[in-house]
């Protein structure tokens, strides 16, 4: 493994959100690098990569709706973790516009509520908070946002997400201004894909469960274009963030702490960028079927144009992505295929190990 990692060995960990598809694979990760792993989360739907990987039995599985502030508070003062990686939300669009009020207790006041509870424990820690792409006021215009560009959001999702990242600026420059106790960033993503994720109204899961049935994939914008970006590339991101945070920290040194107290973009690669018809016809190629285009309700407004500028991960953090748009639609449908038909196969390997091995060949891209 990168020397890097190296830093979570034997420290207590805590993933907000680890029942949730980002944070199943981020606990993967972490526990396949010695650290001790620590859960706060709803519990799971069905089905799940966190059951596929029989995480609640490999690591500390604790279920806290982060809306509840007293517990949340009294599970983290009884943690006291090193590293916090923020990932508990209400992640979904569609979903947004049908529980608005959900959508912005669980992302802007869990937000708060956990930056609170870290506050009143007192706890030396680094914390990544994880937020998204969509947090930006999107005009429209074909250009890559960068991480000064303004915030905002059309849909309560991207409108939440979008004073997540207030409310972590709040704290930062209240609270934790100088990093040596608590050092905090945050993160954005792009449109993230990988095996495990059965999330409702998202176009990979939809894929699958369409493929799966032997019927036509369902495609609502084909036109549109997102950052399409393989989990483990973020999760990658998150995790060099949170050791630069880290070893800036025992620095006691302000100005080292503020190189990386900040805001940082994880996209793709340019090429990654590409319209929701590309990336089906991609999947097709892996998993033979057919797609047609399916009516969009008029009232969820979605944009049609989404990029993001990585320069500053690139100078700051050394870090950039990966695999290719191919190579991260290749990697996806193997493990749907794999968990599909691998019960049928004699001699087949478990989910475990065929995720482990999948985060292995991405770790050694990064030596």
């Amino acid at each position: 493994m990168p020397s890097w990692m190296k830093i979570y060995a034997g420290k207590r960990v805590l993933v907000t959100g680890h029942t949730g598809f980002k944070g199943a694979w981020l606990c993967e990760w972490l526990l396949g690098v010695g650290a001790e792993v620590h859960g706060i989360a709803l519990a799971p739907l069905k089905p799940s990569l966190f059951e596929a990987l029989d995480l609640a039995g490999r690591m500390k599985h604790n279920v806290v709706d982060i809306r509840d502030a007293t517990a949340l508070s009294a599970k983290i003062k009884e943690l006291r973790p090193h590293f916090i990686f923020h990932l508990a939300a209400q992640a979904l669009v569609r979903v947004s516009y049908r529980e608005p009020v959900l959508t912005f207790e669980t992302n802007v006041t869990g937000t708060a509520n956990v930056l609170e509870a870290v506050r009143a424990v007192g706890f030396p820690c680094s914390v990544v908070v994880v937020t998204t792409d969509k947090c930006y006021e999107n005009d429209g215009r074909p250009r890559s946002f960068k991480e000064s560009d303004p915030l905002g959001g059309h849909d309560p999702y991207s409108a939440s997400k979008a004073a997540a990242e207030i409310v972590v600026a709040s704290y930062r420059d209240s609270f934790f201004v100088h990093g040596i106790d608590v050092a905090l960033a945050s993160a954005r993503a792009g449109n993230v894909v990988g095996g495990g994720d059965w999330a409702e109204d998202r176009l990979v899961p939809d894929c699958i469960r369409a493929l799966t049935a032997g019927k036509p994939i369902p495609v609502r914008n084909p036109i549109f274009t997102r950052p399409w970006q393989h989990v483990l590339e973020p999760l990658g991101g998150y995790l060099l963030l949170g050791s630069k945070l880290e070893e800036a920290r025992q620095t006691k040194s302000a100005a080292e702490i503020a190189r990386y107290a900040q805001a940082f973009n994880f996209g793709p690669r340019p090429d990654a960028n590409r319209c929701v018809r590309d990336l089906v016809e991609e999947v097709l190629k892996h998993w033979p079927g057919t797609w047609e285009q399916t009516h969009q309700e008029k009232h969820l407004k979605e944009a049609p144009l989404l990029s993001l500028a990585i320069d500053k991960a690139k100078e700051a953090l050394g870090w950039q992505p990966r695999w290719d748009f191919a190579e991260t639609i290749r990697q996806t449908v193997s493990w749907y295929r794999e968990q599909f038909e691998g019960a049928k196969k004699s001699g087949s390997v478990s989910m475990i190990e065929f995720t482990q091995k999948q985060i292995g060949a991405y770790t050694k891209t990064l030596t």
